[in-house]
């Protein structure tokens, strides 16, 4: 919807809010198998997607409310900034402490009631994120972590601990509070048409087709892995001939702000020595993935 709406609706600003049935949702350029326990999402019957912006792994439920925020505006920290600022101002005004961290998370009291991720398209610019009302802790956990059950006993105890419930904050309950939150961040009110949900529909299937959801394995080589702060997790794999990068691919919970398969496609062809890979890697890099440097990439690469 959140697509459909970026593409073909000339709104300056689009909010709405969703829920969604037992799911984990991975970021554009995650691995399935590293990040979701699959067997135990199987064995619940929790579904699995993949969502075109970046970051890390989120369970969701129906106790959970998701968030969509679509604008014209093209400057990602802007972007980011109004959207973080408009929750917390919603949420203040609710008697809840909350605060921002960084440019992703919501917190109260420290702990962690929402996490944002952006993505962009031609003219548009895509917010979306979590507000924890409630959830089912032992899944939470049990989707992302092995199953075993004392590391997921663990695992609860220590999640639990930071992250915040909003239902501990307020006495509304979840259908009042997104009842509060529409009142206090939208002034009119838009329906889709039926037209409009068969073009919608037809988006959908995208995003439901396994070769999206669990991407493909291409033939690689090398794989070089590191966490870099401030930017993430990420992993890099390349298939490379006679010292010359033949394809290549990185993976991780970084945050996407632009379009990542033009810097991997400038890096294809390019011989693995410092001076050639500096001048294909874009000059952008950091507004392409938040943070990293054209040295940092130049330094994973050469491992």
């Amino acid at each position: 919807m959140e697509e459909y709406v970026a593409r073909e609706k000339q709104w300056p600003d689009a909010f709405f809010m969703w829920q969604v049935e037992p799911s984990v949702i991975f970021g554009r350029n995650q691995v399935v198998e590293a990040e979701v326990n699959i067997p135990y999402c199987r064995q619940y019957g929790i579904q699995m997607y993949r969502r075109k912006s970046g970051g890390g792994c989120v369970y969701a439920d129906m106790s959970n409310v998701m968030f969509s925020y679509i604008t014209s505006e093209d400057n990602v920290n802007f972007t980011y900034n109004r959207y973080i600022n408009m929750v917390v101002h919603v949420l203040r005004k609710l008697g809840v402490a909350a605060t921002s961290s960084g440019r992703n998370d919501i917190l109260v009291d420290g702990r962690k009631v929402s996490g944002n991720a952006f993505y962009h398209l031609p003219g548009r610019s895509i917010v979306h994120g979590t507000m924890l009302y409630d959830t089912h802790m032992q899944h939470m956990v049990g989707s992302i972590t092995p199953s075993d059950d004392k590391l997921v006993s663990k695992g609860v105890q220590s999640v639990r601990q930071r992250i915040a419930l909003l239902k501990d904050y307020i006495s509304l309950d979840i259908n009042a509070f997104k009842q509060f939150v529409k009142e206090n961040l939208c002034d009119e009110q838009a329906l889709l048409t039926h037209l409009d949900i068969a073009q919608i529909e037809a988006i959908e299937q995208e995003y439901l087709a396994p070769s999206f959801i669990f991407g493909s394995n291409p033939r690689y080589s090398v794989v070089r892995r590191r966490r870099i702060e401030g930017v993430g997790d990420l992993e890099l794999r390349m298939e490379v001939r006679n010292n010359v990068i033949r394809d290549i691919n990185l993976l991780g919970d970084f945050f996407l702000l632009g379009d990542l398969d033009r810097v991997l496609h400038a890096l294809r062809g390019t011989t693995l020595q410092t001076d050639a890979l500096l001048q294909a890697i874009s000059d952008d890099l950091p507004l392409i993935v938040r943070n990293l440097t054209k040295q940092q990439l130049n330094s994973l690469l050469l491992g």
